[in-house]
């Protein structure tokens, strides 16, 4: 959207890509001149950019971390982490778990999360955000004007109340694609490649090759994006707890994988995050299942942060579908393991010209 001035001074918010519309420095700068704090008149303080079909169940009051909210508010507080992204009142696990994927690669989070935004000195109510979208970086502005109820983030949160990267990233999604609502229910793979301009894969994890557990380790050392679920058989079964303490029809984000010595035996070992940032698996290698002490570092306190360990053999019991988003190379580092490459043709498909019907009907 080409940005324009509001009556009153006030600059308009800008989606920006190749060129078009005002860039977020140029707004922000507006701001610091006029002394206001920006207020995105794309995307309002309002009902609409919250829902489409419903009204809110309660009333919600937006506000902003610099003025309204905790005191001392901090964009990012002692670098971002998954641990920084807990699931509010909203279905976007889906989108959550790109989230936490996205926090294990540092240059590709910063491209998508621009780390040079604060609310220091220069805080003028005014953040942006960068997205893959047809083939080109937009660059989406937005305030900072979040909808609490009783002083809490309704949505996406950190686990620190003073840390609002990662609910400013998600009203920055909801604003591309039109309101929160809209977040509700989506493929990973789909905010992945998103956030990288990647490829996407997906396996079905009982038909996948016997070389599986290779596949994902190569995949996350070379710094791609690893997701995973498990079907559900019917709607009433959409977030049915297991009794092992996993969830059907939810996106988790696969964060690590190891092998290490136990008994005399080596044992292949996955690392899972509910974007929930609690309820965990409670079977072998959990945070809480009894088990002798391991000295690999792959330990850690009994802790519901919603990551936990588990066996690879489980998790191929367990789970049903893996999606992988491969980045391409000028997103990874140049010491990263990969041998990808990218061509990209641009153009469009004109009938009569370049584009026809099959090879008996070639005019249609």
């Amino acid at each position: 959207r080409r940005g324009s001035e509001q009556p009153g001074g006030r600059p308009r918010a800008a989606v920006r890509g190749g060129g078009s519309g005002k860039a977020f420095e140029e707004l922000k700068q507006e701001c610091l001149r006029g002394g206001v704090l920006f207020e995105d008149p794309d995307f309002p303080a309002c009902d609409s950019s919250l829902f489409f079909s419903e009204k809110p169940p309660v009333p919600f009051i937006w506000k902003r971390p610099g003025v309204s909210m905790p005191s001392h508010p901090k964009f990012i507080l002692g670098g971002a982490t998954r641990t920084d992204i807990c699931q509010g009142d909203l279905g976007d696990c889906w989108l959550l778990a790109a989230i936490a994927s996205l926090t294990l690669n540092e240059k590709t989070l910063a491209r998508v999360v621009p780390l040079d935004q604060n609310f220091g000195p220069d805080y003028a109510g005014i953040f942006h955000f960068q997205f893959w979208q047809h083939n080109e970086w937009l660059d989406v502005v937005i305030d900072d004007r979040l909808p609490t109820f009783k002083d809490r983030l309704v949505f996406l949160h950190s686990a620190e109340h003073n840390e609002f990267w990662s609910a400013l990233l998600e009203k920055a999604y909801a604003k591309l694609n039109g309101s929160y609502e809209a977040l509700k229910g989506g493929s990973t793979i789909e905010a992945m490649e998103d956030f990288t301009g990647g490829i996407g894969e997906m396996y079905e994890v009982k038909k996948a090759p016997d070389n599986f557990y290779e596949i994902l380790e190569k995949a996350l050392k070379r710094c791609s994006m690893v997701g995973c679920s498990i079907d559900t058989s019917s709607a009433a079964e959409s977030e049915a707890k297991t009794r092992f303490g996993l969830i059907k029809g939810h996106a988790y984000s696969v964060t690590g994988i190891d092998e290490v010595s136990y008994r005399g035996r080596q044992v292949q070992l996955i690392r899972i995050r509910n974007p929930w940032g609690e309820v965990e698996w409670n079977g072998p290698w959990s945070d809480k299942y009894v088990r002798c002490p391991i000295d690999t570092g792959l330990a850690k306190a009994a802790l519901d942060d919603g990551e936990f360990w588990m066996k690879f053999e489980d998790f191929q019991v367990h789970f049903d579908k893996v999606e992988i988003c491969n980045l391409t190379p000028d997103a990874l580092d140049d010491s990263a393991a990969h041998k990808w490459e990218v061509t990209i043709h641009q153009g469009s498909w004109v009938r009569g010209s370049t584009a026809g019907g099959c090879r008996n009907f070639l005019g249609k």
